[in-house]
């Protein structure tokens, strides 16, 4: 049954969360300010990102926006308020940031981008820790925060891991906005599609994610592939190799087995 959310969601002014058919869409719902982040809303989709990833009716997330612009990054009258700052509020605002970005990566469940505008500076960050990323052909990517004398310093951890250490200079040092056909070339985005056909794509590929997987086994791959990197040769294979014993154990692989043995066609969701 599909859920619904809580008081607590729906009191949320910049963020709507639904779930239907096992997916979730976290949709940011501020358009006239092209959906730029700000303290406030960075809360509100960690708030909706931990509902989602305890939601019994969500399987797959999908995080997408209203508007034409998809995210413009940092909020101007936001970014106004920073030069006041000392250090210590500004860590304390980079860390409610990195927070969220951490929390995306980690989530158990897969996050699905649905990137119908333009995707800059943060907003682009936000593309770079989705799972997989579908986009138009006219939506514009870029980090372009050196442009303006700033770092994109959180998102570098994340986009080096993506697409290497080669491609993230090219795009963190000049700050130019690319087409979505150079974000789908660099690996920043894996799916182009019409903007009439957008939805109807990630929905279907969103579905196809929950009937044919088990939860289990992409909850565990995603934190696999997120660990590894960071591991030596060594350990990441013993890593590997005690999560293969782990897993044959566990009742989705059993149910599976049994089912391809039995010649049977298993349906997760």
């Amino acid at each position: 049954m599909d859920n619904m959310p809580t008081q607590e969601l729906e009191a949320l002014r910049y963020i709507r969360y639904e779930a239907r058919d096992a997916i979730g869409y976290i949709t940011l719902n501020r358009p006239d300010k092209r959906n730029a982040l700000s303290f406030d809303m960075v809360s509100e989709l960690k708030q909706a990102f931990e509902f989602a990833e305890e939601d019994e009716a969500c399987k797959v997330i999908v995080l997408r926006a209203e508007g034409p612009a998809f995210c413009a990054g940092a909020d101007l009258t936001y970014i106004q308020e920073l030069q006041e700052f000392g250090y210590a509020d500004n860590l304390a605002d980079s860390t409610h940031l990195m927070q969220l970005f951490h929390q995306i990566y980690t989530l158990d469940k897969i996050v699905i981008g649905e990137i119908q505008g333009h995707a800059l500076a943060g907003g682009c960050g936000l593309v770079t820790i989705c799972d997989f990323a579908f986009a138009v052909p006219e939506a514009k990517f870029g980090y372009t925060e050196v442009q303006i004398g700033f770092l994109p310093a959180i998102v570098s951890v994340f986009l080096l891991r993506k697409i290497g250490e080669a491609r993230t200079k090219q795009l963190l040092l000049t700050g130019d906005i690319i087409s979505a056909q150079a974000a789908t070339d660099f690996g920043l985005v894996n799916f182009l599609v019409s903007s009439e056909e957008l939805a109807g794509s990630v929905y279907e590929f969103a579905r196809r994610l929950c009937v044919q997987n088990s939860g289990q086994s992409m909850a565990l791959t995603k934190e696999m592939l997120a660990r590894i990197p960071e591991m030596p040769l060594e350990d990441s294979l013993r890593y590997a190799a005690q999560l293969n014993a782990e897993a044959r154990g566990s009742v989705d692989c059993r149910r599976g087995i049994a089912a391809f043995l039995n010649k049977e066609k298993i349906t997760w969701n």
